[in-house]
């Protein structure tokens, strides 16, 4: 008869985190300013306005730069 090897149904791996907790509150401050500058971008008043063209998509691309820095940061 051929035997099965069976290993233990409880293994003691140490699981680790991907990034640190520093890079995790980095990347939370990050989707925290993309929403803002969407939150920017909400109304009904002129569509042409400086809030809706320039600042909100500003932020918006700040934030996503923010949050490549976040990942990228040993």
């Amino acid at each position: 008869m051929i035997e099965k090897k069976s290993t233990p149904a409880h293994q003691d791996a140490k699981t680790e985190l991907v990034f640190s907790k520093k890079n995790y509150q980095l990347l939370l401050i990050s989707i925290a300013i993309v929403v803002f500058g969407f939150i920017l971008m909400i109304g009904t008043t002129d569509i042409y306005d400086f809030r809706k063209t320039l600042l909100a998509p500003m932020v918006v691309l700040a934030g996503f730069a923010f949050g490549v820095y976040a990942i990228l940061k040993k």
